[in-house]
């Protein structure tokens, strides 16, 4: 019995497991302002043939539920991994067009700080990274590659942002459901 306790403690103390795919690694869990964040799904965006990034999707509160996901009032991550190289442009160009598909009628509202979003992406090389985390009462944090992190406030500019990915014309129908259901 003392057996069987001591292996169920080993067995809790070890790091939870992490997840592969097309080289990129991500964990289970991640920590952000002390929230435990549960690895939801890591997605693969594809343009025509061309394999452009891996996105990993972290909730505080796991939901398959896209709608929920989205609009909920928790701490939320999407971490976007190159796997090739990018120009700022593209990347530019396909939040612009997910902001207008998803969130057409709060545009006005959010332009100024989606332009302030826009700036801050540079070029990107493989292996780099764009970080999105939403802090409730706080706003969401980016930082892309070597860029500099900014914050940009408001519940409502996080939500189109991550509409983009998880909203009802997301930029790729698959990378949504990788995202969501890809554990």
């Amino acid at each position: 019995m003392r057996l069987a306790a001591a292996l169920c403690c080993i067995l809790a103390s070890l790091p939870a497991a992490a997840k592969e795919r097309e080289g990129v690694v991500s964990p289970e869990v991640v920590a952000a302002s002390g929230k435990e964040l549960h690895l939801m799904g890591m997605g693969l965006r594809k343009k025509l043939w061309f394999k452009v990034y891996i996105a990993s999707f972290y909730l505080e509160r796991p939901t398959e539920d896209a709608a929920q996901a989205v609009s909920s009032d928790q701490v939320k991550r999407v971490e976007m991994h190159m796997l090739r190289d990018l120009e700022r442009g593209k990347i530019t160009e396909a939040v612009q067009a997910g902001f207008e598909k998803n969130s057409a009628a709060e545009l006005p509202k959010l332009q100024g700080r989606l332009d302030s979003f826009l700036k801050a992406i540079p070029d990107l090389k493989a292996g780099q990274v764009i970080l999105v985390t939403y802090f409730p009462g706080r706003g969401t944090l980016i930082k892309a590659g070597g860029g500099e992190e900014i914050a940009l406030p408001g519940k409502d500019f996080a939500d189109a942002l991550f509409s983009v990915w998880l909203g009802q014309h997301p930029v790729d129908d698959e990378l949504k459901n990788e995202m969501l259901k890809d554990r």
